[in-house]
């Protein structure tokens, strides 16, 4: 079999692991993993080019542009270089941007159909869009092309219109990602414990407190059901697991665990049990060895001299802008501290995801 090569379309930051700096590392270690040995090649396109993220406050760089990524794409096509059997795609900031990347990813599915295309619609969190509003109409235009999808729960309102704010809301929300743009593999992550959630879940997963956050995946089993009839005689495949939340602020989380699972999805592999799906068991993969790291990336944290680990203070960080600094920098993902994690040693114990038998008849 010829060595797999990823196209990953995201961020970049020269210091901390944001975007391609929390993706890329990742997968060049899996690369050289036995089990995915033929991950090994990796083209990266920066679509911002920045001191640092955002959660410092304060940034220098730049942004692509339309016209210079669509510069890149043209002379990597001219010289045959545009040859990716996965493309990764992360935080696109603008819609003019994001045209041009929705232009090429067509243009790869037309020309490979079995593209695997993991689309991480990067737009906000806890309720607060980070990108200009008009990459909205974009993102859902390009749900079509996806393999897999992986939005936090606010991404998946946004691109539904529905609040997830009982059980309906999000079968709701997920059918519409199924149905209406025929995605057939969808992640929601990050979504917040509520009285409501956690009554709805199976007894197997429910976490004894609202200290943690759920993780969902949902596989069709139809090829693309284009009627609801035809999805609810066929309903997904719907997995799910509980992790604890960790203290602190961290960044490049999604990024990282986005890298991850696209290293670990083998939709051609027949699963190892009969109750997992190949997305069930790659997002399983990456959610240990996300929350492993981030466990580390902690523990690191707290050992950091007091001034890099002060409580959050909005206050205090406007009159001293160091503070906040100090503080992001002491919560930088521990990749390369962590590298054997990502090859799969010394994980914790989040566990496997758990068939949610009977969602579509709750």
């Amino acid at each position: 079999m010829a060595p797999e090569r990823v196209l990953s379309i995201q961020s970049h930051v020269v210091f901390g692991y944001v975007g391609g700096k929390a993706a890329v590392f990742p997968l060049q270690c899996l690369g050289y993993d036995v089990d995915i040995a033929e991950l090994r090649t990796h083209k990266v396109v920066n679509t911002v080019n920045f001191s640092n993220h955002a959660g410092y406050g304060r940034s220098g760089g730049s942004r692509t542009t339309a016209a210079e990524l669509n510069s890149i794409f043209e002379s990597m096509e001219q010289n045959e270089l545009l040859m990716p059997s996965r493309l990764l795609t992360g935080y696109i900031p603008g819609a003019e941007a994001l045209s041009a990347v929705e232009k090429l990813a067509t243009k790869l599915k037309h020309a490979k159909p079995s593209l695997t295309y993991l689309l991480d619609p990067v737009m906000g969190d806890a309720g607060r869009l980070y990108v200009a509003a008009d990459v909205i109409p974009v993102y859902q235009d390009m749900l079509p092309l996806a393999t897999i999808i992986t939005p936090n729960w606010f991404e998946a309102e946004v691109l539904t219109g529905i609040e997830l704010k009982d059980f309906p809301s999000l079968r709701k929300a997920l059918s519409i990602l199924h149905l209406k743009y025929h995605v057939p593999n969808v992640v929601i992550t990050s979504i917040l414990m509520k009285p409501w959630l956690i009554a709805a879940l199976p007894p197997s997963i429910r976490p004894p407190d609202d200290d943690h956050l759920l993780c969902i995946t949902s596989s069709t089993t139809a090829t693309h059901p284009t009627s609801r009839s035809d999805f609810e005689s066929c309903p997904s495949i719907v997995h799910a697991q509980c992790v604890p939340t960790i203290p602190g602020y961290f960044s490049g989380v999604g990024d990282l665990f986005s890298a991850l699972l696209l290293a670990h999805f083998h939709p051609g592999r027949p699963p190892t049990t009969s109750d997992t799906t190949p997305l069930s068991e790659a997002v399983f993969q990456a959610l240990a060895k996300t929350h492993t790291l981030l466990q580390l990336t902690h523990e690191q944290a707290m050992s950091l001299p007091e001034e890099e680990r002060l409580a959050t203070d909005d206050e205090l960080d406007s009159v001293d802008p160091l503070r906040r600094t100090r503080r992001m920098r002491g919560r930088e993902l521990a990749l390369i501290q962590g590298q054997d994690i990502i090859r799969g040693s010394a994980l914790d114990d989040t566990r496997s995801l758990v068939a949610w038998d009977g969602f579509w008849s709750q």
